[in-house]
C-alpha cells in the first residue's frame, strides 16, 4: 500500500454549510415554525426553538471555530421572513445583522456563499399561495434585490434556491414538509415557478453585481438499477433519476421543464447559472415492482453491505458522489459540492464517510470535472426539519440545554484536510483506518 497523498486544485474552497431556520433560533414568522407547532409533523415533537442561537450572537464563536480549523469558506442562508416580515415592510435591522455576519466571515477569511431561499417561506407569502401562484415570482425578485444590494459589498457567490426538488418532493408528494400536500401536478407548478423565480433572481443579481457567481443547489440522489442486467430495473432507475435529479437542472440548461409525464417551456430559465451546486448524501438501488405504486413502480433499497448511519437514514455510498459530478459535468459549468455529510452523534462513521467521499471528489477533480469547492454538512448539530433534533450532522455537537459546543474527532480530521488541501495516508491511518485500503491501494 502506497504511503502517499492526494491534493485538490489550488484555490479550492473548503467550508461547512448551515441554514437560517436550522441555526438562528427564534424564527417564528415562517411556514416551518407554523408546521412544527402542528401535532405530528416533527419527530419526537421537536421544535427549532433557540436552535444554535446564531441570532443571539453564537455565530461569532462558531465562525471562529471554522476559521481556526483552516476552513476558507462558509455557506449560510438568509431568512426571508426576517428581512421582509410583512409584504409592505423591510426590517433594516435584520439586514444590518446579516451584514455583520457576512462581514464577520470576510474578516475571518471565510469566503461567503449566500443562499437566498433554504426551504422556509414567510407566513404572509404562504397566505398568498406561496410558490403555487405566479405572484411569488416578482415578490421573490424584490426580496433578492433587497438582500443582494445590502450584502454585495461582502459576498459574490449566491445560491438562489436550495434543493428545489426536496422542497417539492417533501411538500407536494407526501414527504413530510409543509404544506403537506400530495399532488404531483401542483408540485410541477411549484417547480415551474421556482425556475421562473431563479431566472429572475439570476438577472437581478447580475444587474447589481456583474461579477457575481449565481447558481442553485440540487439534492442529487444516486439511483442505480438493482439488477443492471434486467431492463425494467434500468428503465425505472433512469426514470426516477430523471424526475428527481434532472428536471430542474435540465430546465436551466435547455429552457424546457421535462417531467416525463408533462412538459413546460420556460425560455427565460435557459442559461441562468454560473455554477451548479451538488448536495449529495447517499444512493439507492431501484427495482421494478408493480406493487410499489407509491414509489412510481420502482422500489428503492439500500445497496448491500453499505455502512448505515445511526438512525438508518444514510447509507455510505461514496461512488455516488463521483457519479453525481460525472453527471453534472454535462451542464458545462463549474461544480461545487454544496452539501455532503452524515448524521453520527458518536462520530464513528463520519471520519470514514468523509475521507471516502472526498477521495471520490478528488477523483472527479483529477478528471478535470471543474470541481471548485466542498462544503460539509454541517458545522454544528442543528434542527433537522421533519426529523427535529433526532439526528446529529455537526462536526461539532450541541448541548441544547447549555448551548455548549462539543468537539468531535472529525473536527481535527477536517481541519487537517483543509490545511493540507488534500488527504494524506497518515490522516486516513489516524482517523479512518478502515478506509485506508480503499483510498491508498
Amino acid at each position: 500500500m502506497l504511503k502517499t497523498s492526494i491534493h485538490f486544485p489550488a484555490g479550492f474552497l473548503w467550508g461547512t454549510a448551515t441554514a437560517s431556520h436550522q441555526v438562528e433560533g427564534g424564527n417564528t414568522n415562517n411556514n416551518w415554525y407554523q408546521w412544527e407547532n402542528q401535532d405530528g409533523n416533527i419527530k419526537d415533537h421537536g421544535k427549532s426553538g433557540l436552535a444554535c442561537n446564531w441570532w443571539g450572537g453564537k455565530w461569532k464563536e462558531d465562525l471562529d471555530r471554522a476559521a481556526e480549523t483552516h476552513q476558507n469558506a462558509h455557506r449560510l442562508s438568509i431568512e426571508w421572513s426576517r428581512v421582509q416580515p410583512s409584504p409592505d415592510r423591510w426590517d433594516e435591522d435584520a439586514l444590518e445583522y446579516y451584514r455583520q455576519i457576512i462581514r464577520g466571515m470576510v474578516e475571518r477569511k471565510l469566503e461567503p456563499m449566500v443562499t437566498l431561499h433554504h426551504f422556509t417561506d414567510p407566513l404572509w407569502l404562504t397566505e398568498l399561495g406561496g410558490w403555487e401562484t405566479d405572484a411569488v415570482i416578482p415578490l421573490f425578485d424584490r426580496y433578492v434585490k433587497k438582500v443582494v444590494e445590502a450584502l454585495a459589498e461582502y459576498a459574490h457567490i449566491w445560491v438562489t434556491i436550495n434543493e428545489p426538488n426536496v422542497y417539492i418532493w417533501g411538500g407536494y408528494m407526501g414527504g413530510g414538509f409543509p404544506p403537506g400536500k400530495n399532488d404531483m401536478n401542483l408540485g410541477l407548478q411549484v417547480m415551474a415557478n421556482m425556475l421562473r423565480g431563479h431566472a429572475a433572481a439570476y438577472r437581478t443579481i447580475h444587474a447589481i453585481q456583474p461579477q457575481a457567481r449565481v447558481g442553485f443547489a440540487l439534492n442529487y440522489r444516486d439511483l442505480q438499477p438493482a439488477r443492471p442486467w434486467f431492463g425494467p430495473d434500468r428503465w425505472m432507475a433512469g426514470i426516477q433519476s430523471k424526475i428527481y435529479n434532472e428536471t430542474f437542472a435540465g430546465a436551466i440548461k435547455t429552457g424546457k421543464l421535462d417531467a416525463v409525464f408533462k412538459k413546460i417551456t420556460l425560455p427565460e430559465a435557459a442559461g441562468t447559472q454560473d455554477y451548479l451546486g451538488i448536495n449529495y448524501y447517499t444512493g439507492d438501488l431501484v427495482s421494478f415492482d408493480l406493487s410499489a405504486g407509491n414509489e412510481m413502480f420502482g422500489r428503492r433499497s439500500t445497496p448491500p453491505g453499505a455502512e448505515m448511519s445511526e438512525t438508518g437514514f444514510i447509507a455510505n455510498v461514496p461512488p455516488g458522489i463521483f457519479r453525481a459530478l460525472h453527471w453534472a459535468r454535462k451542464f458545462d459549468v463549474p461544480l461545487m459540492v454544496t452539501e455532503n455529510g452524515v448524521e453520527d452523534s458518536e462520530d464513528r462513521l463520519r471520519p470514514q464517510y468523509l475521507v471516502e467521499h472526498l477521495e471520490q471528489v478528488w477523483r472527479a477533480a483529477n478528471y478535470n470535472y471543474r470541481v471548485e469547492g466542498y462544503f460539509h454538512w454541517s458545522l454544528v448539530d442543528n434542527f433537522e426539519w421533519e426529523r427535529g433534533w433526532t439526528q446529529h450532522w455537526g462536526l461539532w455537537g450541541l448541548d441544547q440545554s447549555t448551548q455548549a459546543r462539543i468537539r468531535r474527532p472529525s473536527v481535527d480530521l477536517y481541519s487537517a484536510i483543509c490545511a493540507e488541501n488534500g488527504l494524506t495516508y497518515e490522516m486516513v491511518e489516524r482517523w479512518a483506518p478502515k478506509a485506508l485500503e480503499r483510498i491508498f491501494k
